[in-house]
């Protein structure tokens, strides 16, 4: 496999700039900070298109996503780009499908994603975190979807993260009344997993990541496998279920249990 940087060269205008934080972390940042990291028909399909790339590499064990700057992670969509990309139907399936196609490809990622939430999270902004395993904001972060204002409705993909996560009742909350939410109001609700201090949101979602990438890789590729196949309805299947048992044939395994015994730190290798 092509080395992180090269894979990702192709992709980057400056909309979305690849930072590797090590050698198993990757920072993706939406970048457009002169407009807050609203985001553009160009800025979805490129993360879309950096997301898939990034799931083949098994160098990675986690992705933190950002927006650029410490205000504000996305307020959503640019409106301005309505008159030109989404005057229409015709022209909302296309975006819409670009959209789709991105936030499936944060969803369908094997490697953990955290959303690292600076300032403003709102419409779209919100759609990208939603659809990460895990959240961590600054005190004064700000939260919701407030489309009912623009006439606007949230597709069928698009709500399905934010459904996931939070349940009917507040996802309906937070589109019926269009309401903004606090830091400490989107934690009761669920909408992040960790508030904490402005200054410490990059520090802190840097060292969650890091603790995700000390872990067996591959451990933590099968719980995320694992528990969005239990979010389907359908009975598991017999090979479904053989497959809770298979990480006792990895190296990983070994390396772990053994160094458990040894009080050793342990050095997991992926495989």
């Amino acid at each position: 496999m092509p080395a992180i940087a090269s894979q990702l060269e192709v992709f980057m205008e400056e909309l979305i700039q690849a930072q590797k934080i090590d050698e198993n972390i990757v920072c993706l940042v939406l970048n457009r900070p002169d407009k807050l990291n609203a985001l553009t028909k160009p800025m979805w399909a490129q993360l879309g298109e950096t997301m898939r790339a990034l799931a083949h590499d098994e160098s990675i064990r986690c992705i933190v996503l950002r927006g650029a700057g410490d205000r504000s992670f996305s307020p959503g969509n640019d409106i301005s780009e309505f008159e030109t990309e989404r005057a229409n139907a015709e022209q909302a399936r296309v975006y819409g499908k670009i959209m789709r196609d991105t936030l499936e490809a944060i969803d369908n990622c094997p490697h953990p994603t955290v959303a690292l939430i600076q300032g403003i999270c709102i419409g779209g902004g919100l759609e990208i975190a939603a659809h990460c395993d895990l959240r961590i904001c600054g005190q004064s972060s700000r939260f919701g979807v407030p489309i009912n204002r623009l006439g606007l409705v949230m597709s069928y993909a698009e709500i399905s993260g934010l459904l996931n996560l939070v349940g009917r009742a507040t996802t309906l909350d937070l589109l019926l009344q269009g309401r903004i939410v606090e830091a400490a109001e989107a934690k009761d609700l669920g909408l992040v997993n960790r508030v904490v201090s402005d200054d410490s949101v990059e520090k802190e979602a840097l060292a969650m990541a890091g603790r995700i990438a000390q872990g067996a890789p591959l451990v933590a590729r099968w719980h995320k496998k694992f528990i969005n196949r239990l979010q389907r309805p359908e009975p598991l299947s017999d090979e479904e279920v053989d497959e809770g048992f298979d990480c006792y044939a990895t190296e990983d395994f070994q390396i772990g249990y053994q160094s458990f015994l040894k009080k050793q730190k342990p050095v997991f290798k992926g495989r």
